[in-house]
């Protein structure tokens, strides 16, 4: 089955020359022009990644990225004029996978669109569930739970959980973090792992505040808690 990509842009002269190197190597594509649209066609057409600029009509890249209904296996990826760090960690922030920022080369853009499909199907630990106290998370399905309850996490928060609980007690260096769960190197550097270590603690709770644990000067770990 071919991926699904998913372009929005305001601007036809960049939207279509991206639709159309994305269909001549294979992929299903859909194009939008505003973030409405865009926020429409992705909750109906659920696509693999979508492309998305950050100004746009009616509503902005980053608002899509927190109406999203369900950005569970999605993978984002930011276009924007603007080369401000704290522009692309506010974009990281609301979830987005990667950014880039124009003009850019379009060779790139595939490269990096297709190393996101990568990461997003990559294959987790052969456990199928993974547990800490009454935090679940089951690999296969990409979801988390607690005490029965689903969290919902974006790709990256879920990788970042999943690479920790797999291994309990290793302390990872914020470097490590960034190669490891997001593959390139960001110009937002290591603040990008303290920002969504940040968010899962928030979303996971008193459970977060317990299991995910900085040690200080290194990096984080997770540490073992019981039900």
């Amino acid at each position: 089955m071919n991926k699904r990509i998913l372009i929005a842009d305001d601007e036809p002269g960049i939207a279509n020359p991206i639709s159309y190197a994305f269909r001549r190597e294979g992929y299903e594509v859909e194009t939008v022009y505003d973030g409405q649209a865009a926020l429409d066609k992705a909750n109906s057409f659920q696509p693999h990644v979508m492309i998305l600029d950050v100004m746009m009509p009616k509503l902005t890249g980053y608002e899509v990225c927190r109406k999203l209904d369900d950005r569970s296996g999605m993978g984002i990826i930011l276009l924007t004029v603007k080369n401000d760090i704290v522009d692309k960690i506010v974009g990281l922030e609301m979830g987005a996978d990667d950014y880039m920022t124009k003009p850019f080369d379009m060779r790139e853009l595939i490269a990096r669109v297709k190393a996101l499909i990568r990461r997003l199907e990559k294959k987790e630990p052969d456990a199928q569930v993974l547990m800490a106290g009454p935090l679940a998370v089951h690999l296969q399905l990409r979801t988390a739970l607690i005490s029965d309850n689903p969290i919902e996490l974006t790709p990256k928060e879920f990788d970042l959980l999943v690479l920790l609980l797999s291994h309990p007690e290793r302390v990872y260096t914020r470097d490590e973090l960034l190669d490891l769960v997001w593959g390139v190197e960001y110009a937002a550097g290591t603040r990008t792992v303290d920002i969504h270590m940040q968010r899962l603690r928030k979303k996971l709770g008193e459970t977060g505040q317990l299991l995910l644990q900085t040690v200080f000067g290194v990096g984080y770990k997770a540490v073992g808690i019981e039900q």
